[in-house]
């Protein structure tokens, strides 16, 4: 390997060449000074990206201002090439309010709209899936734009990678997926992470064209992803960039190098991607004495006076109630009643209304999920739905499930709503990152909320077996940040569906399987909705209060039909998360016995908060133990009589009658 940079400027004016120059300089002298803080004990961690400026600043350059950039931790090169103020940067790594996180995150964990910027999460994966997402709105809006998103060597070998290119590929989305080779994902070479030459190889699986740019050579990555940038404004389409480059310092700081062999330091300081440049550019006499020691000094007093501000600015005090304030977006819920004017129709009928009549209302609505599309989806729920609305906004998408859920995140970055249809709750598993660690934390860490509805059909009695059955809402109340709406009855679920796309925080939305053709409701023909949050209270009782949601409902509904000398108030929740806990609580006081009823399996579940929230808040009042009724700690079976077994509802009024009679 040489290690000689050919520079060839290519009509590149002197000016831009320049100005190249100078913002490679920035990054790298900001992180000389962070160094020397590091060992100071004045910031905690530190990623460093000295020998990959070139990338960064080139990427960033060759885009417009208003096209997102989605970096990682090493690419600082992209917030000083958008001029974001360097003062805002040090008061995000020192924890202070002027920062982008309010100090809830660090380093560059952050994104902001102002810049077009957004930050990693450091599952890495989910990062690509918005670039698709924030495409997929460009294209939709028809823009012309296209947008940037990095990831390391390292990040290909996550599955979410190849889901992210395969939509893009499959859909034409204008991404640049900017791949920086630097050797090593921490210590683990190249050579223990993958088996084909280059990562641009990796292009050809998807149909994608792809390149490999030397990532040292500023000039040549400008150029070259300038040249590109500009193809794909004109023919939107994703193409993937591979960034030869190095990694001069460790993973961060404490990491060291003493896993790389001397020479390929050696050989790669040689090809310091600054070093080389501003040779190049005083032998073209195009950089001189002066020009440099001027750069240096403007920039040298921008971080001194920036960090004295950033060091005199008071750190955050925060309260309980301000650090809750902000898990969800500020939203002011607004009713529209429902119509007298009412038709009999099935579960089914009713949320497919709502989501057509949504689609109506929301032009900047997309619907995506495995089959949704002519197929209608499994349960045909958008049946039709693209003869209404085109295949722009109802989406089939290829089997991967963390990658369209990302790619929602990134519709509402972009400033649109997104539907995601999981075939069957029990694969949001394959999507479990993304709900939990991105949409969740969205706002919390950067104010940035996530317009996103998980819609979860979910649920057993139907014998579908223990991969199609679940009613996993468990796994998403116990995250700050989420939604979870569970109605039973046709009418809600229409007029919470509308409720939850117009909410601009994340919701899942769970629907039971077993309800879509079962119960039938007179539901109001108009665009309604129901607010999410308030439960309902179906029967007034004088002895005992019945806590349930879902199928669980009907239930307890049909064992009380049955022993009609049952005094009991039904709550039918309706909302797991946020929890009326202010109706839960009156009923209890007033009947002093309480019963909580979930098809989940008992330990775990949600009743469990429940019953702890009612022993802590209405301990007093009570007479009787809280009692939690759920199906057995096993998966769920596929066998008529199994499953039957497996479900709470067998021995119901049993339990009740014991709680009862207590």
């Amino acid at each position: 390997m040489s290690n000689k940079i050919k520079f060839i400027t290519n009509a590149i004016s002197n000016e831009q060449l320049l100005h190249l120059y100078k913002s490679m300089l920035k990054p790298r002298l900001v992180e000389e000074k962070m160094l020397i803080l590091l060992r100071q004990g004045k910031i905690s961690k530190w990623f460093s990206g000295i020998g990959q400026e070139a990338i960064s600043v080139g990427v960033t350059a060759a885009l417009y201002d208003d096209e997102y950039i989605l970096p990682m931790h090493r690419n600082l090169g992209v917030f000083t090439t958008r001029k974001i103020p360097l003062k805002r940067l040090f008061s995000q790594w020192q924890g202070k309010r002027n920062g982008f996180t309010k100090g809830r995150d660090r380093s560059f964990h952050f994104g902001t709209q102002e810049y077009h910027i957004v930050g990693m999460i450091s599952h890495l994966g989910p990062q690509l899936g918005i670039a698709d997402g924030i495409a997929l709105a460009n294209k939709l809006k028809g823009n012309n734009k296209i947008c940037a998103v990095f990831t390391g060597e390292g990040g290909t070998s996550e599955g979410d990678f190849h889901e992210a290119l395969n939509v893009a590929a499959v859909w034409s989305l204008p991404v640049l997926f900017c791949v920086e080779n630097n050797g090593y994902g921490l210590s683990t070479p190249t050579s223990e992470q993958f088996n084909c030459e280059n990562i641009a190889d990796k292009g050809i699986g998807y149909g994608m064209e792809s390149y490999i740019i030397d990532g040292n050579n500023i000039i040549e990555v400008f150029a070259k992803v300038t040249e590109i940038a500009e193809s794909i404004r004109k023919k939107p389409r994703p193409i993937l960039l591979e960034f030869k480059t190095f990694r001069m310092r460790g993973h961060e700081e404490a990491s060291g190098t003493k896993y790389v062999p001397q020479e390929d330091l050696d050989f790669w300081a040689s090809k310091d991607p600054l070093e080389n440049f501003q040779m190049f550019l005083k032998e073209e006499n195009i950089l001189t004495e002066e020009i440099e020691l001027a750069y240096k000094e403007e920039i040298i007093h921008e971080i001194n006076q920036d960090l004295e501000e950033a060091y005199a600015e008071e750190n955050i005090i925060s309260t309980k109630n301000l650090e809750l304030d902000d898990v969800y977006k500020h939203y002011q819920f607004k009713l529209i009643a429902p119509s007298e004017n009412k038709n009999n129709i099935r579960f089914i009928d009713a949320v497919s209304q709502g989501l057509q009549q949504s689609m109506e209302k929301h032009d900047n609505l997309v619907i995506m999920g495995q089959d949704v599309a002519e197929y209608g989806g499994v349960f045909k729920i958008t049946d039709g739905f693209v003869e209404k609305f085109g295949k722009e906004r109802v989406r089939n998408t290829p089997i991967c499930e963390s990658a369209i859920i990302s790619t929602g995140y990134g519709l509402s970055v972009n400033g649109m709503k997104a539907v995601v249809e999981m075939q069957f709750a029990d694969f949001v598993s394959s999507g479990f990152n993304p709900i939990v660690n991105l949409l969740a934390k969205s706002h919390y860490r950067w104010q940035e909320n996530a317009d996103v509805v998980v819609r979860m059909p979910c649920g057993a009695g139907v014998g579908a077996g223990p991969f199609h059955s679940q009613t996993n809402e468990a796994w998403f109340t116990k995250t700050p940040g989420l939604k979870v709406v569970y109605p039973a009855f046709p009418q809600d679920a229409k007029g919470l569906l509308n409720a939850a796309i117009n909410d601009p925080n994340p919701v899942l939305f769970f629907e039971h399987k077993a309800l879509y053709r079962s119960v039938y409701q007179d539901v109001s023909e108009n665009y309604f909705t129901t607010e999410i949050g308030k439960a309902a209270v179906l029967k007034q009782g004088a002895k005992l209060t019945i806590i349930s949601y879902g199928a669980a409902i009907h239930w307890v509904l049909d064992a009380l039909n049955n022993h009609t000398s049952i005094s009991a108030d039904v709550i039918d929740l309706r909302t797991l998360q946020p929890l009326d806990v202010e109706t839960i609580y009156t009923s209890v006081k007033k009947t002093g016995k309480a019963i909580i009823v979930q098809e989940d399996s008992l330990f775990g579940g949600i009743a469990s908060d429940i019953s702890a929230l009612i022993n802590e808040n209405c301990f007093e009042y009570l007479d009787a133990p809280v009692k939690r009724i759920g199906s057995l700690d096993t998966p769920i079976p596929f066998q008529k009589d199994l499953e039957n077994l497996y479900l709470a509802k067998n021995n119901l009024i049993e339990e009740i009658l014991k709680i009862y009679n207590f």
